[in-house]
């Protein structure tokens, strides 16, 4: 029963710990959906029993779930502080990590109010599908990109066009794949493009601030060992200002303590066919098996160096 207790404990005070993170910063209410319920009505519990006086909590058990919103109310401080880091202009504190159901329910709340998030008013009016994010909350490597274009936006998943796909094969040459990984966006929803029926733009510094939260979010709970940024678009959201990505490519960066590496987005590889460009590319990648200390075999190093050459 020792066991089972402190278990549950761990997920009760782990939970509590993501509910002030999230009050912190302004957030009054989290959707839960039945499923999310449903999994923590499941977590063990301490057998019933009579509890001695002395020994009684002044906190009263937890009740019954219900299908309404948890309000994050201001319960007696719990966390402690962990060291600002620094985000282009912005100090910011990074979350508790969570573990476990923890960090699976706090996630599929995270989910579930992006999926209905309509802070852009005309980016929710023009979109088909909202476009979380795809891979493995657990990822130690997670990818950055700018936001959705059109064929994401119809499927609800990014990188699934052409970049996309160039970007699946990048990642499997790694020895990885796209459910081992994660790959976000900055933006959920894709540009709107009025009077255009066709192409995309670039999210304006507007968009990005309000929508860059959720990102923040996702990087807090999956926390990776590395981040890899696709574009100059996806470094300025990280960074919070703008960057020259022919300048930084290829040189480490630090987003709240997680190394970032700055690389060509996909589509401009497409655009671009050169293999001395290709190469680039790759040698970052190289750069990133490094520093996850990856296998990496002499056909790996070799890829594109004789045709770059």
């Amino acid at each position: 029963m020792g066991a089972m207790s402190d278990a549950y404990n761990q997920l009760i005070e782990a939970t509590i710990e993501h509910l002030e993170a999230l009050r912190s910063r302004g957030v009054r209410y989290v959707p839960v959906s039945p499923e999310t319920l449903q999994s923590l009505a499941a977590a063990p519990r301490v057998a019933p029993g009579p509890v001695p006086v002395a020994q009684q909590s002044p906190v009263k058990p937890a009740a019954a779930p219900v299908t309404r919103p948890v309000v994050v109310a201001a319960p007696p401080a719990r966390v402690v502080p962990a060291a600002p880091a620094i985000v282009g202009d912005q100090v910011s504190t990074p979350a508790p990590v969570l573990t476990g159901q923890a960090k699976v329910a706090a996630f599929a709340a995270l989910r579930q109010r992006v999926m209905g998030c309509v802070k852009c008013s005309h980016l929710a009016a023009a979109r088909k599908n909202v476009v979380f994010g795809v891979g493995s909350i657990d990822a130690e490597l997670m990818f950055v990109g700018e936001a959705p274009g059109a064929e994401e936006d119809l499927q609800g998943e990014p990188f699934v066009g052409k970049a996309g796909q160039l970007l699946t094969r990048i990642i499997q040459t790694m020895g990885l794949t796209r459910q081992t990984v994660y790959i976000g966006n900055i933006l959920k929803c894709r540009p709107d493009t009025p009077n255009q029926p066709t192409g995309n733009r670039k999210p304006t510094p507007e968009e990005m601030k309000v929508c860059f939260p959720y990102l923040q979010e996702q990087i807090d709970l999956i926390r990776p060992k590395v981040l890899v940024a696709l574009g100059a678009t996806a470094m300025e959201g990280l960074l919070g200002k703008p960057v020259y990505i022919t300048k930084i490519r290829g040189q480490w960066q630090s987003f709240r303590g997680i190394p970032l590496m700055p690389t060509y987005h996909p589509a401009y590889l497409l655009r671009n066919q050169n293999p001395i460009e290709k190469r680039r590319v790759w040698e970052d990648m190289l750069q990133v098996m490094e520093k996850l200390q990856m296998p990496i075999s002499e056909k790996q190093r070799n890829y594109f160096r004789q045709a770059a050459g």
